[in-house]
């Protein structure tokens, strides 16, 4: 019987150094009989080299269009925006199972072509948590960048946004780069920032609550469940805070955290808010104050204030792969946590993991607009 080949896709989204699959989690899929191919990748935190002696194969950068239909194609972010129907298994996030924009097109990309999409934010164990989560590192990633924001509005004019960033080999460099920040904006302000999370029970609030305290902040609101449950939004408290750090996993229509007429508040000292959850497209989105994703070569956006707001700037940080600040122990996290179920592939249609990821992947496609599948099939077919 031929081993199950898995071929890792080199991500493509700019500044995304992640991968799915390590060298050392490569090795051990190899020593549990898989043929993994990892595509050559000039983005990756894991040089090439890296994978040599792990017992996989390099391959093009790529090359997962060309390989057999019968390989899994593992990956991290989305695919790149293209009209080809796909054929593979494709292991991967793909971001269009929460209505977001275009989340058809992403979608029926599958069916059209008899594939199969298993993502990777919907893998869940028996008790319902998910196998494999970057959330600890997003939130940490997130408040960083939120408190380098706060500081850097303080000591600069409101026409100079906070300059790109790029990824930190590890987080000893991107704590003191913070601390330095944090210290900056203080001599300015006279006080240390005061930090709300919303989410901070979870993986990605205490990633962003551990950013904090490392850094040396003393004022931090850890909001979850009960205080929202509490009392609808807006929240006075997210106004009054210098910096709000959005940490929940959106999975229904709730009342906003803050809205446009909450930021009129003589009382605001609210400068930056850092989206971690990144619903930014989804209708549902609890943040309507912004409506683009920001990168990590443009960290923020700003807001457009009422009228009758205090000068007080306001900044969001949208970034949908935070992680990537730190891509090496993200990465290596995440890998480690997901190497159980990578091991049970080989036979991944009667593993009970992978059958709920199928089942919610044929739900999803049974939601798609009627005839969406056949009316584009037959419009690229004309169009090629």
């Amino acid at each position: 019987m031929s081993s199950t080949v898995l071929h890792v896709r080199a991500e493509t989204k700019p500044l995304e150094h992640r991968s799915a699959i390590t060298p050392s989690i490569a090795k051990k899929l190899v020593d549990e009989g898989y043929t993994v191919n990892v595509e050559k990748s000039p983005l990756s935190i894991f040089p090439d080299e890296e994978y040599e002696g792990t017992g996989a194969s390099l391959v093009p950068t790529g090359s997962w269009t060309d390989a057999p239909s019968d390989h899994i194609v593992v990956g991290l972010k989305e695919l790149p925006e293209e009209d080809f129907p796909l054929k593979h298994t494709h292991v991967q996030f793909a971001h269009c199972y929460k209505g977001q924009g275009g989340w058809d097109t992403v979608l029926g990309r599958f069916p059209r072509g008899k594939g199969t999409l298993l993502d990777l934010e919907f893998l869940e164990d028996e008790k319902g948590r998910r196998v494999a989560a970057f959330g600890y590192h997003a939130g940490f990633a997130g408040a960083a960048l939120a408190l380098m924001a706060w500081a850097w509005q303080l000591t600069h004019s409101k026409d100079e946004p906070l300059p790109g960033v790029t990824p930190y080999e590890n987080e000893d460099a991107l704590i003191k780069d913070v601390k330095e920040a944090v210290e900056t904006g203080k001599a300015k302000a006279g006080h240390l920032p005061r930090v709300l999370v919303i989410g901070a029970l979870g993986r990605c609030g205490s990633g962003a609550v551990d950013l904090c305290v490392k850094a040396g902040l003393e004022d931090i609101l850890k909001w979850d469940l009960a205080e929202t449950k509490a009392k609808p939004g807006p929240y006075q408290e997210i106004i009054e805070s210098d910096v709000f750090v959005n940490c929940i996993y959106l999975s229904a229509k709730i009342p906003p955290f803050i809205d446009p007429e909450s930021l009129a508040s003589p009382k605001r000292k609210l400068s930056v808010v850092c989206d971690v959850s990144c619903d930014t497209t989804n209708p549902h989105n609890p943040i309507p104050i912004y409506d683009i994703n920001t990168t990590f070569s443009e960290p923020t956006v700003p807001v457009k204030l009422p009228s009758s707001s205090n000068d007080l700037p306001l900044s969001v940080i949208s970034i949908d792969h935070l992680p990537s600040l730190l891509p090496r122990e993200a990465s290596e996290a995440f890998s480690a946590a997901l190497l159980p179920s990578l091991v049970q592939l080989n036979d991944w249609k009667n593993v009970r993991v992978w059958q709920q990821a199928e089942k919610l992947f044929n739900e999803k496609c049974a939601a798609l607009p009627d005839g969406a599948v056949d009316e584009h099939a037959e419009l690229v077919a004309n169009q090629s």
